[in-house]
């Protein structure tokens, strides 16, 4: 199958099984279980037993504690170093996150007992162990007999489930959208004298970040500083396209097949950067969008963009197997908080991407499909955003529109699309060239895929257009040996600097 997304780094990700084949064998030994039992027996000054089976997760261990005289049993979260590459960072913010949303919302979300860095267990999270039947994604799926393929919705679904569960996981999308904030980054828990507060103070913290040092050994020098922040949508959206550009400059095995692969990723890149320059990403498919190709056809009725200096919770690991289920299906814990920070608004007015369980760039019978399978559940998805939008009070909520419509229209426009494209790296280009680069510029000349970048470079600045050439050359010569590469931080500062552009 063709799909959609790029490869990551061969090299680089049988590296990373290596080394998870190294931590799993530490975790066989007696000594992990037990530091994590001693860890919750000194936080909760009681002694605590494990209740097996440890359990491994996505990017965590996991290991659940019976504490003596603790109504709920605990779970102790430990970032596994192979698939997280900010450990004690993605902790603690993690952390501070599921504490706000606690307090400050009514989306259920366990209890927080404590969480920090231990000297002998490292970064770690206490929470309350939430009994369940099943996760959303499990209930909803296609049956699957294989652990290791992905989740897919049931084409089958009952109806009537499926449009129960979206009434009840829109609720609570509802509100995480009124939360709002005035920097763009992570929550920071403030502990002093009065109590605690929360504050956004740290980088955001992204799931494709970790990807790009995971699966692609991308330089973390060349990633935004942890104290920074941002405030506008404008400055955000340029972050994360340079950071597409850091993957194509510093991913050193199998990005670029061709020299005009390389063209076309240039482009792609240079392209989406100097929009989100000139502001113009924030605005596209908005009212206030008069720049591109499709404002010129769209309705003038699209509403108006969110204020430039308001932000909302975003999490891009919120998806379907972080949602615990009762057995009446009742939705009784959202779990798993990484990869969470104040964004843009924009994301939050995209409507889910998670509602057929799997990505679109990795759905099976191609993206062509899944947009056409999607186009049939979003249908009863906005439906269940307005019916939790009648069930709060008409006038409690921070948008000029209502969410439902903003979300209708985020996938008529193709602004779904753009936020899609702007947080991963290995979807870009082909969202790029199919979703938005004639919706952005309009029709263009009938050339094979490889030749794309033809259609395009003339939108490049001079200097962009004049370093593309050695910049392919470099590339296509730097891919021959296939290694892993390990920059010095400098040095891969100045090589980044020589494509991009002030």
């Amino acid at each position: 199958m063709d799909y959609a997304r790029e490869d990551f780094d061969d090299y680089v990700w049988d590296k990373n099984d290596e080394d998870w084949e190294d931590f799993r064998n530490q975790l066989r030994q007696p000594s992990a279980p037990r530091r994590a039992r001693l860890l919750v027996e000194q936080k909760f000054k009681k002694p605590a037993t494990l209740v097996p089976p440890m359990i491994i997760g996505g990017y965590n261990i996991l290991y659940r504690l019976r504490v003596e005289g603790v109504a709920s049993d605990v779970l102790i979260r430990i970032p596994s170093p192979s698939f997280v590459k900010f450990a004690e960072e993605k902790t603690l913010r993690e952390g501070a996150t599921a504490r706000y949303i606690r307090e400050h919302t009514r989306v259920p979300v366990p209890e927080v007992f404590h969480y920090g860095k231990d000297p002998e267990v490292g970064p770690f999270i206490i929470l309350q162990y939430i009994e369940n039947r099943s996760t959303l994604s499990h209930t909803l799926r296609a049956p699957n007999d294989d652990p290791k393929e992905p989740n897919v919705l049931d084409p089958n679904v009952d109806e009537g489930l499926f449009e129960n569960l979206c009434n009840k996981v829109a609720s609570c999308l509802l509100q995480l959208s009124e939360q709002t904030f005035t920097r763009i980054g992570s929550l920071v828990e403030i502990q002093d004298k009065d109590g605690s507060s929360f504050s956004v103070t740290k980088r955001p913290i992204t799931q494709n970040m970790n990807n790009m040092i995971q699966l692609a050994n991308i330089p973390r020098s060349v990633l935004p500083t942890e104290d920074k922040t941002y405030s506008t949508a404008d400055e955000w959206y340029v972050a994360l396209a340079e950071m597409h550009i850091a993957q194509l400059v510093f991913q050193h095995n199998d990005l670029v097949a061709s020299e005009d692969d390389c063209r076309n990723k240039y482009v792609a890149r240079h392209v989406f950067l100097q929009l989100a320059k000139q502001g113009r990403l924030s605005t596209f498919g908005f009212a206030e969008d008069d720049w591109s190709a499709q404002s010129a056809i769209h309705p003038s009725i699209l509403c108006p963009g969110p204020a430039p200096d308001v932000f909302r919770l975003w999490c891009d690991d919120f998806r379907g197997g972080n949602v615990l289920l009762s057995e009446s299906d009742d939705i009784v814990a959202c779990i798993d908080w990484e990869f969470a920070y104040a964004a843009p608004s924009q994301f939050m007015l995209d409507p889910p991407w998670w509602l057929l369980l799997d990505v679109p760039e990795m759905w099976e019978s191609g993206i062509e499909d899944w947009i056409k399978v999607y186009e049939m559940r979003l249908k009863t998805w906005t439906s269940a955003v307005e019916k939790a939008e009648e069930d709060v009070e008409s006038n409690s909520s921070s948008l000029p529109f209502p969410l439902s419509r903003y979300m209708r229209e985020s996938w008529e426009t193709g602004r779904f699309w753009l936020n899609y494209a702007a947080r991963k790296s290995w979807a870009f280009d082909t969202i790029f060239w199919k979703y938005l680069d004639e919706r952005f510029f309009g029709g263009r000349a009938d050339v094979p895929k490889h030749e794309l970048w033809k259609t395009r470079v003339h939108l490049l600045g001079e200097r962009e257009r004049n370093a593309m050439e050695p910049f392919v050359e470099w590339k296509m010569e730097d891919s021959k040996e296939r290694i892993i590469v390990d920059w010095d931080p400098e040095e891969a500062k100045e090589r980044l600097g020589k494509v991009l552009f002030p």
